[in-house]
């Protein structure tokens, strides 16, 4: 008989427990909880290819490590983006795409509006955001390159082999080689991951103080 996916093992650290990080009341710091998940096991799978990439599994590998990478970018962009709606009174959540460049663009304008990130200090926030704006640029660049502005139709590039109008994306356009470079990867990985998590939590903790405050 299978044992059932969703059961115990004698071992407690051989269980996954997914409900003792996330909270049902707290919807926003559930998104921080699950973008730090896919954060830490892009970085994970990254550092086991350099420990050893001798089977060269780096290159299938490279595509779930950059999947969950945008995805954690946009679960902490749509958090801060909640956040900074509550925080400025405004009756939305976040937009309901996959637009990280957007998202962002739209998140900074909110965070100018409303202060800057952990410590409001201007010159801080913006040496903060340097990896993350770069990371998200050449992003876009690369997946859409006539019209940066819209990328979003092709950021599912490390999902499938084609995108929704049955085109080849980028690295399947060229015969020359695409390549990443795992162990930079795993640099701007920690710190944008960083930088989000200072965004994400920050914003949340005004939050629940305004909560407090009712």
């Amino acid at each position: 008989m299978i044992k059932k996916l969703f059961s115990y093992n004698a071992d407690i650290n051989k269980n996954a427990y997914m409900n003792w990080r996330t909270n049902q009341h707290e919807p926003i710091q559930n998104m921080n909880v699950i973008a730090e998940g896919y954060f830490q096991s892009a970085i994970l799978l990254a550092e086991q290819c350099l420990t050893n990439n001798d089977d060269k599994k780096a290159d299938a590998i490279i595509f779930p490590i950059l999947f969950a990478t945008n995805h954690a970018i946009e679960l902490y962009e749509k958090s801060i983006c909640w956040s900074l709606n509550i925080l400025l009174g405004y009756n939305s959540k976040f937009k309901e795409n996959h637009d990280i460049r957007g998202n962002w663009l739209t998140i900074k304008n909110k965070i100018i509006e409303f202060g800057f990130g952990y410590g409001r200090e201007k010159d801080e926030f913006e040496k903060m955001i340097v990896c993350l704006e770069a990371y998200i640029d050449e992003i876009s660049t690369n997946i859409m390159d006539d019209d940066i502005n819209k990328a979003f139709f092709n950021i599912d590039f490390s999902r499938y082999p084609l995108n929704n109008r049955n085109e080849y994306h980028f690295y399947l356009k060229t015969y020359d080689n695409v390549v990443v470079d795992i162990e930079n990867f795993v640099k701007l990985a920690e710190n944008i991951s960083n930088c989000l998590e200072r965004l994400a939590d920050y914003y949340y903790e005004l939050v629940v103080e305004s909560w407090q405050k009712e």
